[in-house]
């Protein structure tokens, strides 16, 4: 087929944006989203990223361009000039379903091959296939809407933070290899032999080096590495908002971000979100909910019941107790009819896997009370639990004895598991939540050591500095989470300042002096020419968007994502290079045994 040239004719709306009233000429570009041949008229529906408009062809049209018309096929790129009118019957589902064009020029741009699925399907596609064929899977509404959801979130994002005063600076995206919390992604140097930069987890080193340079606001939108195993809400390559603040404080920082949420919300989605968000601390949250990222939009809380239960001679509540563990609980209202044995041996297995050495319950049905405990109980001990409980008939009570450690997330990951499968999870709601005060330390197991739970560089609490070698388990960080939904958006604290603070913090975590020297030198350095006193932040802006638009998955707001072996199926990346490259760089492969 021979394809037309657009010579002579130029878009003048897009499909979705056209006059609603007759009369007018417009022309319009796109794809063919499916083509309807009625002998004596055809109907083209023509797709571009705004949405739909139907092309009509009839007895009136122009034989060539009828004709035209009738060699038309799904995806083929079209070009179309004609007369809006009124639809003899108007598609409520369409934006511009009142109206149609009456086409006086066709031109045809493009062919297309039978593409492997329908772009605009409601039938479940193979999500290896669309990834394979990403660029068409892009082509469907869905996709284009939320990208460009994310586009408007990314320019409500500079308006706020350039109208208020921050300074948009670039930094590197080749790097020293600095420890914070993940692998990074190295890349060699050529002229360097045998020397790596790498991509960096977040522009954390430069951002606070902008503060001592006296850059006071910076902002940027960063693109971060982690080479880490994937999951429903993370990939490898990442984009944040990324800011720091000079002259401020933990307060200050929490403000500025709640403000750029309402900004968005207002923005994107029309949303007024009510301000100052609520806050809760990193201790409240674990215990209320098992998580620092919990969903408040529902209740469930976790209850603790180390009282009540302190004198039921159950062995599993003794050895908790016994240990310095506690009990906990959890209500499922209404939960009995849906959750039977069987499916309550799922949730056990669950908690088994998450750590949990078992569960408890008490199913309460019409029929009465079936209690997985009660032959340890004594006369009016169960009521008795059932009322501090506050649990009625129809419900379910799920049971954690255990160090709080192990308890309470288990319970917190339950409550979530019970929560979609009850649809009790409101939908479009956003409820947002600054969880405040997180722990400076954790304890690794392994290693039996201490180690940040942040950067090293986050600021403890004042009132904790003289704990922080005799009970490091005590400290609080000046550091905060936001929460959105259930996800963690962001993470942000206050910087250490000080550098005789600074040593001793990395003393604490551990680190000799030549260590410290080496992968932190510079920034010690630069903080004895003066530092004002700084925080910051970055917000996810793939997270932000997953949520904003509903999708399930990161996959579905990332033009060109990652699977979970950090592969990209269209391009198949990472693939190997030739010989000449690597010997370039002065590196060699070793293969592993297995596929030796």
């Amino acid at each position: 087929m021979k394809l037309d040239s657009m010579k002579g004719l130029k878009r003048s709306h897009y499909c979705a944006e056209i006059p609603l009233e007759a009369g007018t000429t417009v022309t319009v570009c796109g794809f063919a989203d499916r083509v309807r041949d009625k002998a004596h008229i055809i109907f083209i529906n023509l797709r571009d990223r705004t949405g739909l408009v139907q092309l009509t062809f009839n007895d009136e049209t122009d034989r060539e361009i009828f004709e035209k018309a009738k060699a038309v096929r799904s995806e083929y790129v079209l070009m179309a000039k004609g007369t809006v009118r009124q639809r003899d019957e108007a598609n409520e589902k369409l934006v511009t379903g009142a109206v149609e064009i009456a086409v006086s020029d066709l031109r045809i741009l493009s062919v297309a091959q039978t593409p492997p699925f329908e772009i605009n399907t409601t039938k479940k596609v193979n999500e290896e296939l669309r990834l394979k064929y990403r660029y068409l899977d892009l082509r469907s509404s869905r996709l284009q809407k939320n990208l460009m959801t994310r586009h408007s979130i990314v320019k409500a994002a500079r308006e706020y933070f350039y109208d208020n005063g921050f300074i948009e600076i670039e930094t590197p995206m080749l790097m020293r290899s600095t420890p914070e919390g993940a692998r990074d992604y190295l890349v060699p140097s050529r002229i360097h032999n045998g020397s790596f930069y790498a991509l960096p987890q977040s522009p954390q080193l430069y951002k606070q080096l902008l503060m001592v340079a006296g850059m006071d606001r910076y902002v940027q939108l960063a693109r971060c590495f982690r080479d880490e195993d994937l999951r429903a809400d993370r990939q490898p390559e990442f984009t944040q908002v990324d800011l720091e603040m000079s002259f401020t404080d933990v307060d200050g920082l929490i403000e500025t971000g709640e403000g750029f949420l309402a900004h968005v919300c207002k923005r994107v989605l029309g949303k007024d979100i009510a301000l100052p968000m609520p806050r809760m601390t990193f201790k409240d949250a674990m215990n209320r909910y098992g998580t620092d990222k919990p969903d408040i939009r529902f209740g469930m809380e976790i209850q603790n019941i180390t009282e009540a239960v302190k004198n039921i001679a159950f062995p599993v509540f003794s050895a908790a107790l016994e240990s310095g563990g506690s009990v906990r609980a959890i209500v499922a209202e209404n939960a009995a009819d849906t959750y039977t044995r069987k499916e309550i041996d799922k949730l056990i297995e669950h908690a088994k896997g998450i750590g949990a050495k078992g569960l408890a319950y008490i199913r309460l049905t019409k029929d009465g009370a079936n209690c997985s405990f009660k032959k340890f109980l004594e006369e009016d001990q169960l009521d008795s639990l059932l009322n501090t409980l506050n649990a009625k008939e129809g419900d379910l009570v799920l049971i954690a004895a255990d160090k709080d450690n192990v308890a309470l997330p288990v319970l917190g990951a339950l409550r979530n598991i019970i929560a979609k499968r009850l649809e009790m999870i409101p939908e479009n709601e956003l409820a947002f939540l600054v969880i405040t005060e997180m722990p400076f330390f954790e304890y690794d197991e392994e290693s039996g050591k201490w180690l940040a739970m942040h950067h090293p560089f986050t600021m403890p609490m004042e009132e904790c500095l003289a704990s922080l070698d005799s009970d490091p388990a005590s400290v609080r960080a000046q550091a905060f989470d936001f929460v959105l939904n259930g996800t963690e958006l962001c993470s942000g604290s206050m910087r250490i300042t000080d550098s005789a603070l600074q040593q001793k913090m990395f003393e604490a975590l551990g680190m000799s002096d030549e260590e410290i020297q080496a992968k932190f030198g510079f920034l010690v350095d630069a903080y004895k020419y003066g530092a004002p006193p700084h925080g910051g932040f970055g917000f996810g802006i793939d997270r932000l968007t997953m949520i904003l638009c509903g999708a399930d998955s990161l996959r579905d707001v990332t033009a060109f994502p990652k699977v979970q072996n950090a592969s990209e199926l269209m391009s198949a990346c990472p693939a190997p290079v030739d010989e000449l490259q690597l010997e370039e760089l002065g590196i060699s492969i070793t293969k592993k045994e297995e596929e030796a």
